[in-house]
């Protein structure tokens, strides 16, 4: 049975996820403090099969490459990010007094559609608007969603920084997340989990 485990990392407290069955995992948006990823992987004598991205601010990727070279997993992003892991002032490190956040090219690029990586079968949906390569991550079967900083629990990504529209963000979360089942359970990249039906029927930007 795939379960889900969710971990807060790096300065600003970005929800890492960890898809995990039968000892096989997939990471999502290691944002930092690789110890206690390791930590949380090496307890459960987890393989990484994978590192996912929803995008590529800098607080999404400060482990990523620690990740991708102690378990030799391949990183996934979306292309219109390419370039981003590697310059401060694209991923947003260079705008915040954090210092610059950098990590290697993606090994690969990814376009919407289902996926197979090991035992995991989901959808990649594009949903830009937080940046122009946000992506969500749907497991239909399980019956959640890893929406990075597209929708949180009552509110929404910003879309101050560099790539951003707020329309662009309406229109991912309405045509992109809002047709999911009610009961699809989202997985925000910060903060607390929420349900489609919670956020059509609560969230101040939408209800």
């Amino acid at each position: 049975m795939i379960k889900i485990s969710r971990l807060p990392l790096g300065p600003m407290a970005t929800n890492a996820y960890i898809i995990h069955e039968n000892k096989q995992a997939l990471v999502i948006d290691p944002g930092g403090d690789f110890e206690k990823l390791q930590a949380y992987l090496e307890e459960r004598e987890l393989d990484v099969l994978a590192v996912l991205l929803t995008h590529a601010h800098f607080d999404h990727i400060g482990a990523v490459d620690q990740v991708r070279d102690a378990y030799k997993a391949p990183v996934y992003l979306h292309g219109s990010e390419s370039d981003w892991l590697m310059d401060p002032s694209l991923n947003g490190s260079g705008l915040f007094q954090m210092g610059s956040v950098t990590a290697r090219p993606a090994d690969n690029l990814l376009e919407p559609g289902q996926m197979e990586i090991g035992p995991f079968t989901f959808e990649v949906r594009h949903t830009p608007g937080h940046s122009p390569g946000s992506l969500s991550f749907v497991f239909r079967n399980q019956r959640f969603t890893i929406a990075g900083d597209t929708l949180f629990q009552r509110g929404m990504g910003r879309t101050d920084l560099p790539g951003g529209s707020r329309e662009e963000l309406e229109e991912s979360i309405k045509e992109q997340l809002f047709s999911l089942r009610n009961d699809m359970k989202i997985f925000p990249g910060h903060g607390l989990p929420t349900t489609i039906e919670e956020e059509k029927e609560e969230n101040p930007f939408f209800s």
